[in-house]
């Protein structure tokens, strides 16, 4: 049976109760909404931590997506499916350090948004098709992805300050092969295939919202809105499909379930599972957050333990990957024009009861307070020893021994990292993983009438229909409906002396690693099994979900 979410100590139920908020303008504009996001800063200074609040904004400062589903790892499934395909376990970290760096591509080319609060129980379901990386002659080089990518980016925009790398634009010839079925629907890019096809003096980018005179709004309603309807590209967009040597490959499906389990202090949980491949992500989210200066500081919560890679079976079967988060700054309040700088480490320490055990350091470097960010990185890959406790202390790359190095890589995490052995000094530096190439793969979510009135896509239904629409009056009296019932099935439940129990997970969260409940199960096997356009790699039937 599940059990319940114990709140935190240092939570305080006095600021709970008071709710942060800025009124509604009837400037809807930029600069409606900078004098909105000033306002709101002035009430957020000097609050401990701004995540643990009631937060109630206008509809017109929120993105048309729900929280569960923009907040997730899997911008790049085609790397998290990759990572259990070498024999040998340093390769196996390279994969994992690849997926890591993969794992926030919506900030590098997107811009920073605020989805929707997630609501006590609300989930969310979906899966990626994937053509299966393939592998260079040169063991030095990258794999090689096929799915949604573009022209390297020039050195000289690789240090860009506020605005997100460049993307693709209706006035390029590119090509969509949609992975659509009538069972599932496409996010993020799929609607670029219906605009791309025919010319065009409107920019359509992947952030493009469906047109409403389209009766089947269904699933993609929820665009994401994730990237610079500003910028463009000049290079094309490339989807497997129009590989006609790989359009008929299998494809790896990853399937993806989250579920929030509280709301104060918010906190979900998700699993994601590639049985094919025999891994599994799964992890506990939730950030605390504070106005400092003219920044937002964001950092992980008390039960978020960073994430964590299980492989169970295959080449690196029993091997698990810990990847702590580092600390986040959200700039450009004061402009309203956002954008993310990082900063101290990355930590991923492998465990299993075979082979090498290695640790990455993966350290952000301080950015200067004058001219413009750089965005820069660099890492060791090393080798610690089981049941000694010194390599955690090991937090930057000087900490490290140099008789422990394996490895160094360094770059910058918004566009290419280079790495290089230490033990064959007369080679070079070798590309781990060029960002600037790499755009967020779509997910596919079921259509809303196959949906539950819990998962996130139905639920904020009519609040993303109304935002865009840019009816955010009437998005924001939706919104208010559903926080009221929220409060209200809060307050019921405290009178009834009831607590809730998640669903789909099981509620205790104290390591960090959730656990999914037979429902859990069945949801994601279910995922796992939704008919899709292309023939999916054969698995064993007990490898269909996570156990």
């Amino acid at each position: 049976m599940a059990s319940t979410l114990d709140k935190p100590e240092d939570v305080d139920e006095a600021a709970i109760d008071q709710p942060i908020s800025v009124p509604e303008t009837s400037d809807t504009g930029e600069s409606g909404k900078l004098k909105m996001i000033v306002q709101l800063l002035k009430r957020c200074l000097g609050v401990k931590d701004i995540a643990a609040m009631r937060l109630s904004l206008p509809a017109s400062l929120m993105e048309p997506i729900p929280n569960l589903e923009y907040w997730q790892y899997l911008d790049r499934p085609d790397l998290f499916a990759a990572i259990n395909d070498s024999d040998d376990p340093f390769e196996r970290m390279l994969a994992v350090l690849r997926f890591t760096f993969s794992k926030d591509l919506k900030f590098i080319r997107g811009k920073v948004c605020k989805p929707y609060n997630s609501v006590l129980g609300e989930h969310f379901r979906a899966h990626w098709d994937v053509i299966p990386v393939s592998y260079p002659l040169d063991p030095m080089q990258p794999p090689l992805q096929h799915l949604y990518l573009s022209e390297a980016a020039a050195q000289s925009s690789l240090s860009a300050l506020a605005a997100p790398s460049p993307r693709h634009s209706s006035s390029e010839t590119a090509s969509f092969r949609s992975a659509r079925s009538n069972k599932s629907t496409l996010s993020v890019v799929s609607t670029i295939s219906k605009t791309a096809s025919a010319p065009s003096t409107r920019k359509s980018t992947p952030a493009t919202t469906p047109d409403l005179n389209d009766t089947e709004l269904d699933a993609r309603m929820s665009n994401l809105s994730l990237a610079n309807s500003g910028a463009s590209q000049s290079g094309s967009l490339l989807e497997g499909g129009d590989v006609p040597t790989l359009g008929d490959l299998p494809r790896v499906r990853v399937t993806y379930l989250t579920e929030q389990v509280s709301h104060h202090p918010p906190v979900s949980t998700f699993t994601a599972a590639c049985p094919s491949r025999h891994l599994e992500l799964t992890g506990i989210d939730q950030i605390s957050a504070k106005v400092s200066g003219t920044t937002l500081r964001v950092v992980a919560g008390n039960y978020n333990k960073g994430f964590f890679v299980k492989i169970n079976g295959g080449p690196g079967e029993g091997e698990t990957y810990q990847i702590t988060h580092p600390t986040a700054y959200v700039n450009g309040l004061l402009r309203g024009s956002f954008y993310i700088t990082v900063a101290d480490s990355t930590i991923i320490t492998c465990t299993g009861p075979d082979g090498q055990n290695l640790r990455t350091i993966i350290e952000y470097k301080e950015e200067s307070w004058l001219g413009r960010a750089h965005f820069l990185c660099e890492g060791v890959i090393h080798t610690y020893t089981p049941g000694e406790t010194a390599h955690e202390e090991w937090m930057k790359v000087k900490h490290v021994p140099r008789s422990r190095v394996l490895a160094v890589f360094d770059g910058s995490w918004k566009s290419s990292i280079r790495w290089k052995r230490v033990d064959a000094p007369d080679s070079g530096y070798a590309t781990l993983l060029d960002l600037s190439t790499l755009h967020v793969i779509p997910k596919m979510v079921r259509p809303l009438e196959k949906q539950m009135p819990t998962e996130s896509r139905k639920m904020w239904e009519k609040v993303t229909t109304n935002l865009l629409s840019k009816d955010y009056s009437e998005a924001t009296r939706h919104k208010l409906i559903i926080e009221q019932k929220q409060r209200d099935d809060a307050a019921l439940m405290k009178q009834k002396n009831q607590t809730f129990v998640p669903v789909y997970f099981d509620g205790n969260l104290d390591d960090g690693i959730p656990v999914m409940t037979e429902a859990g199960r069945k949801a994601l096997e279910e995922e796992f099994h939704e008919d899709g356009e292309y023939p999916l790699e054969s698995i064993p039937e007990s490898k269909t979900a996570s156990s």
